[in-house]
């Protein structure tokens, strides 16, 4: 029986977070760039927060496995209040070293808090639902990550319209409100032991996984890398800069782009093929998804190099490339939970977004970096090639697919 309860309690609390990252995010950015940041530096103020994603999800699945999801949904939550009260309190006296640190160390806590959140979450889902019920469980991950995204992308749009219209501390201290009230609902509302493993987790096993999953999670990390080297720095800065574009414009360009992302994502159960096993035709889906993905990015670049309008160009290359990006990334966050066994699944949830978040850390780094080496057209073809690499893991994937499907015995978990 399917615990309408708990998932109600968790999709909200993800949504509610899901607003303010997308709106700091937004924040950050816009605001860091005003006072003459350049792209390397904008993209060095998300390092920690990209970074302690890898951490928080490794040591985030075993904690959540050996204490229950409870408690570290509950401390994202928390934690993410209190890096938007420590941004709030940014000084501009302070020297650029100083203000960069600073921020550095308050994303670094709101990456923490993003991951503790999102590995809760999607780590739920699996529990909430019965073992057998593939179609069931593909539609609710479909749900919960496609409506995360469209209103991350509404927080896009907040953060730009708050920048303008609180300024940047007045629209931290909103936000760290809101958020502190959503943690008081979950805490009055959310069932206690969700999530805790029926037995002793060793930490030495947040490393022991099947080859699967292993495959799995290192195609996640070149897909997220790929999606990033593009979406933090190049096309927010180039927006705003190459197209003169306004806050407020670009905050609700890339608010449409993620919402309309989301809508996909909520869909991709209604156009993937199904299969009996819940697994091969899905994988193949996924394989299919990375190299099609591959191809528009240089497809973007042709077009500018022909002489097309870029607003035409890269806004229209990137609503396609959202719409095939989120048909791909929603295959790939049911293939993680009907890979991996229930009594594991904070472990597996945890290792698989590691990789993804290891993936945006790379990403960031090469988006500061190509953009201000190459401009845009670096950034896109850097993406390009990481999209590459995710197709050919799929590829092994797919094999090993085939293995476990007439029997074979793979790596134990």
């Amino acid at each position: 029986m399917i615990d309408i309860r708990n998932y109600a309690v968790v999709t909200a609390a993800y949504w509610g977070f899901t607003l303010t990252d997308g709106a700091l995010r937004m924040l950050v950015l816009l605001h860091f760039h005003t006072l003459g940041y350049s792209p390397l530096e904008l993209a060095f103020l998300f390092m920690l927060y990209e970074f302690f994603g890898v951490v928080t999800n490794l040591l985030g699945g075993w904690i959540g496995s050996r204490f229950g999801l409870r408690i570290t949904l509950y401390a994202g939550l928390a934690l993410q209040v209190v890096a938007l009260w420590m941004l709030s309190q940014l000084d501009p006296a302070w020297s650029k070293l100083s203000s960069v640190a600073f921020v550095v160390a308050a994303q670094g806590l709101s990456g923490i808090a993003k991951d503790l959140t999102k590995m809760s979450s999607k780590s739920a889902i699996k529990l909430v639902v019965p073992d057998d019920a593939h179609s069931t469980l593909f539609k609710w991950v479909a749900l919960l990550t496609g409506s995360k995204n469209a209103l991350k992308g509404a927080g896009f749009f907040l953060g730009g319209f708050l920048l303008a219209a609180l300024g940047f501390e007045q629209s931290l201290w909103v936000m760290a409100g809101a958020l502190a009230a959503v943690l008081l609902a979950c805490v009055a509302f959310l069932r206690t032991d969700l999530g805790k493993a029926k037995t002793k987790v060793k930490f030495t096993q947040i490393l022991s996984k099947t080859r699967a999953i292993n495959l799995l999670s290192a195609a996640r990390f070149f897909l997220f890398g790929a999606r990033d080297v593009w979406f933090v720095v190049g096309v927010p800065i180039f927006l705003y800069e190459a197209l003169g574009w306004s806050f407020t414009e670009v905050g609700g360009f890339l608010a449409v782009w993620v919402i309309g992302y989301g809508v996909v994502q909520a869909a991709a159960p209604t156009v993937v093929k199904r299969s009996a096993d819940g697994r091969s035709a899905e994988t193949k889906a996924a394989q299919l998804g990375a190299f099609l993905l591959t191809a528009i990015p240089i497809a973007i670049v042709a077009a500018l190099e022909a002489g097309l309008e870029p607003a035409v160009a890269v806004v229209g290359g990137l609503a396609l490339f959202g719409v095939v990006f989120a048909y791909n990334s929603s295959v790939h966050s049911y293939l993680i939970l009907t890979y991996t066994d229930t009594d594991k699944v904070a472990l597996n949830v945890g290792f698989y977004y590691m990789a993804n978040a290891g993936g945006r850390l790379a990403g960031s780094l090469l988006s500061g970096l190509s953009y201000q080496l190459w401009g845009l057209t670096g950034c896109l073809l850097t993406a390009s090639a990481l999209l590459a690499m995710a197709g050919l893991i799929t590829i092994a994937l797919s094999a090993e697919q085939r293995g476990l499907a007439s029997g074979e015995v793979s790596d134990p978990g």
